[in-house]
């Protein structure tokens, strides 16, 4: 075995992987990335914990590749608080935080917690690197659990304040195994006759429809999902992670379902006679709480990880497998079904899509002042080039994109929050990290973007050329049933104070950092605004001044 510093078997190990970023905040683990000064690995320093995980989840989602994130031990909540999302989402993320000397322990060292624990609820994989030497067969295992089944955060903490065991010199083997560079590391077939048992229930079905998770969208199943359905002319419904998973113009598209939803996909579940999940935990989001589908509707699950197969719905057939690879094995046995013998079902399908569509045309071409969200999604839809990307928040951001946003071309991706408000710009920085020759738009309200704003300095001094489109309606907007309910349905004193927000120009405020700020009033000019901000290689802002009272329909139950 070579003799070397933890260190640089870090930065080689990092090289060998794939690793193209890492995001970090000082001073953690500075001898390795010391190391990594003559290597084309970019050294990504943020202003926050949570932001460094985000892009890390950001990275990871549209690489494929594990995020790196890493922050010294007084930082060690704020990650594993940004790491919460990407376990969430399911991301390969290893995040790397300093831990106490055991020399130290119990004698309330500087700035240092016994906060190992706090990543337990949110990671697959939690480890201590205590000594130089577990350093190579560790980080192994780090880049082997992420990768590996359902991809998920891992965690090391790496003893001392800032990780400097990895300074030390040892006898260190520099071992890389490719199969774990990108997940996912395995796809595992499916059980034949599982696959022949569910096309056969699929047969049978009258009303059968596809509802495509996150699993899809990792799998990167979503040719395979469109040539399934065409196969046997089912209608496809997404949950809100895999919605470009088809293109919403195609006859068959429905529209995401649960709770940041279009009703239409809702109505189409209420009334399917087969459910068919796939890639899909069949949660609380996708359903709107087990709403949709309705309990006792026949269900067939795929997924790569057998222990969520029937967690949520019995299922009727159960395939174990990935979902790339068995979506393949299916399409090859299977009878293809006329258009003529799934017309009723089609047709039923397309006038509640057109329903929908038709009663939310009045709000994508409305002209009011201040603007309709619903009319900065159209314009998205329209401007958005073939291969851009969008990157959603979470609250009305995510239902607004998810419902509102049509994609065109099947080369368009899109990332939504799992959860944390925030998400989106750090997110969508990393996405732009791992695609720097996408366009990438971030959607995110004025709510949002307060988070992570610092962050505009970031993307300013590393050229992540980026465009942000902040719905800036001066507050939390979300929130105003939810207040309501709190004052009784009758408003009054100071009830604003609990989800408004002062006047704010975001497109001054990104000036002030370096960046191309631009300031929209008026329907008519948000086009104008994309075609400049797309066209120009700087990170650009877009502030719309948009109705405060223009909210997400709720979803009925």
């Amino acid at each position: 075995m070579p003799k070397m510093t933890g260190a640089r078997l870090f930065a080689d190990m990092m090289m060998g992987y794939g690793v193209s970023h890492i995001f970090f905040v000082p001073a953690v683990m500075m001898k390795a990335l010391a190391e990594m000064d003559d290597m084309p690995i970019k050294r990504v320093m943020v202003h926050g914990e949570k932001a460094a995980a985000y892009m890390a989840d950001g990275y990871a989602r549209a690489s494929g590749k594990p995020g790196i994130c890493m922050t010294q031990s007084v930082g060690t909540s704020n990650l594993a608080a940004g790491v919460r999302d990407g376990y969430m989402s399911g991301s390969p993320i290893i995040a790397i935080s300093g831990g106490p000397l055991p020399s130290n322990r119990y004698r309330s060292p500087y700035q240092q917690i016994e906060d190992f624990s706090q990543f337990e609820p949110v990671t697959k994989f939690s480890a201590h690197v205590e000594t130089v030497t577990r350093l190579p067969d560790l980080l192994r295992q780090a880049f082997r659990e992420a990768t590996s089944g359902v991809p998920a955060p891992v965690h090391l903490q790496v003893q001392n304040r800032g990780g400097q065991i990895i300074e030390q010199e040892a006898d260190l083997d520099l071992i890389v195994e490719q199969q774990y560079t990108c997940a996912p590391a395995w796809r595992p077939e499916p059980d034949m006759q599982c696959v022949s048992k569910a096309l056969a229930v699929v047969a049978k079905a009258q009303r059968p429809v596809i509802v495509a998770g996150s699993g899809v969208v990792w799998s990167r199943a979503q040719r395979e999902v469109v040539e399934l359905a065409e196969k046997l002319q089912i209608p496809v419904i997404t949950s809100l992670k895999a919605k470009a998973t088809i293109e919403d113009s195609h006859p068959l598209s429905v529209g995401v379902s649960g709770s940041y939803s279009r009703d239409c996909a809702n109505s189409t579940l209420r009334e399917a006679d087969l459910v068919f999940f796939i890639g899909s935990k069949a949660g609380g989001h996708v359903t709107h709480f087990w709403h949709f589908p309705s309990a006792g509707t026949p269900v067939i699950q795929l997924d790569i990880n057998p222990s969520e197969l029937g967690r949520n719905y019995p299922n009727t057939v159960s395939i174990l497998g990935d979902a790339k690879v068995s979506l393949q094995r299916m399409i090859d046995v299977a009878e293809p079904k006329s258009p003529e013998a799934a017309k009723a079902w089609l047709g039923r399908v397309h006038e509640i899509v057109s329903k929908w569509r038709a009663e939310n045309e009045p709000h994508r071409n409305s002209n009011a002042v201040p603007i309709r969200p619903e009319r900065i999604c159209k314009e998205i839809s329209d401007m958005l080039p073939p291969d851009g990307v969008v990157v959603s928040d979470t609250g009305h951001a995510g239902i607004w994109t998810g419902t509102m946003i049509d994609f065109k071309h099947v080369t368009q991706r899109y990332f939504p929050c799992a959860g944390s408000l925030g998400w989106g710009f750090p997110a969508a920085l990393g996405v732009k990290c791992a695609l720097p020759d996408k366009p990438v738009l971030c959607f995110t309200g004025d709510g949002g973007f307060y988070y992570h704003i610092a962050e505009l300095e970031t993307a300013r001094r590393l050229n992540i050329n980026l465009v942000v489109l902040v719905n800036n309606n001066n507050g939390l907007n979300q929130e105003i049933h939810l207040n309501r309910i709190n004052y009784n349905d009758k408003p009054r004193g100071n009830w604003t104070d609990l989800w408004t927000f002062t006047d704010n120009n975001f497109a001054k405020i990104a000036e002030s950092f370096g960046c191309v700020g631009i300031r929209v009033e008026k329907p008519g000019e948000i086009r104008d605004a994309l075609k400049r901000a797309f066209g120009m290689n700087k990170p650009v802002v877009i502030d719309v001044v948009s109705d405060v009272n223009a909210l997400a329909k709720r979803v009925p139950t």
